[in-house]
């Protein structure tokens, strides 16, 4: 029985994966591990989610319930990522990471531990939206070159990085199809008298509101015709079970590296 550790635990996601450990055969809950200050310390982690008593208590303390057979699934902040990928190198435990919001330098810290750490990260953990990857990649390679490329992304009022990480995510899928870097091709704002859009350039736009969980759309616009992938979630469970998938996964690997959702699922890669 695999042992799983939720980081974050009694957040909205952190809730959802609690759900996902404890619905899914083969896998057992080890740990659930919340901020110091958190109003939950010392709570059941069953009774956080309004299920019976798991006999596993919400604790602060990593360290204290990791060990070298734990698989972690962090869905944080990216500076306590950053500390739990240390802790995963010191004691030969594997993380999956979901944590979103990395600035450049701090995903150059990530990358850091390719050769010590063992770990799925991955903007989304959506099998759905792995798969719209794919069909991304083989729009942008058929119509890319011919349309104007923007990616609509809409998320609940309390995300706090915009735009999200499947959007992201997506940009690259797109501008690697066109043989282009997303940091050299990617519009992030506009505002005022902005001029014509920029040949080959990929824009975004992001709304927050409600409790919209995920809605991500790519649109190929060109002259007569309009082309438009979508995803959209309407339950986080979505990701959760996704997360779990690639826990089990993670778990039967024994080389070092960072991998993706596209590894866990099988995709091909280019």
């Amino acid at each position: 029985m695999q042992e799983i550790i939720v980081l974050g635990a009694d957040g909205r996601m952190g809730r959802a994966l609690i759900e996902a450990v404890i619905d899914t055969d083969g896998v057992t809950l080890k740990g659930a591990v919340v901020q110091s200050d958190s109003q939950f310390v010392g709570f059941d982690a069953g009774e956080l989610i309004g299920r019976p008593k798991l006999d596993v208590k919400i604790g602060t303390d990593l360290q204290a319930c990791v060990n070298a057979n734990s698989v972690i699934i962090d869905f944080t902040a990216p500076e306590a990522t950053l500390q739990h990928l240390e802790i995963t190198k010191t004691v030969g435990c594997k993380i999956v990471i979901g944590t979103t919001g990395f600035n450049e330098q701090q995903l150059k810290s990530v990358a850091d531990y390719q050769q010590s750490v063992r770990a799925v990260m991955a903007g989304n953990f959506s099998v759905g939206v792995n798969l719209t990857l794919q069909l991304l990649r083989m729009a942008a390679s058929i119509i890319g070159h011919s349309s104007d490329i923007e990616i609509i992304e809409a998320h609940h009022r309390h995300k706090v990085d915009a735009p999200s990480g499947t959007a992201l995510m997506m940009g690259d899928a797109v501008a690697g199809a066109l043989n282009a870097k997303l940091k050299d091709v990617g519009v992030f704002s506009r505002e005022g008298i902005t001029g014509a859009r920029e040949k080959g350039s990929i824009g975004f736009s992001a709304i927050r509101g409600g409790d919209i969980v995920g809605e991500h759309t790519v649109m190929f616009a060109s002259e007569g015709e309009r082309v438009e992938i979508s995803h959209k979630a309407s339950s986080r469970q979505t990701f959760a079970r996704g997360a779990v998938r690639a826990a089990m996964w993670l778990a039967e690997k024994n080389e070092s590296g960072i991998f993706d959702m596209e590894d866990v699922l099988g995709f091909a890669k280019k």
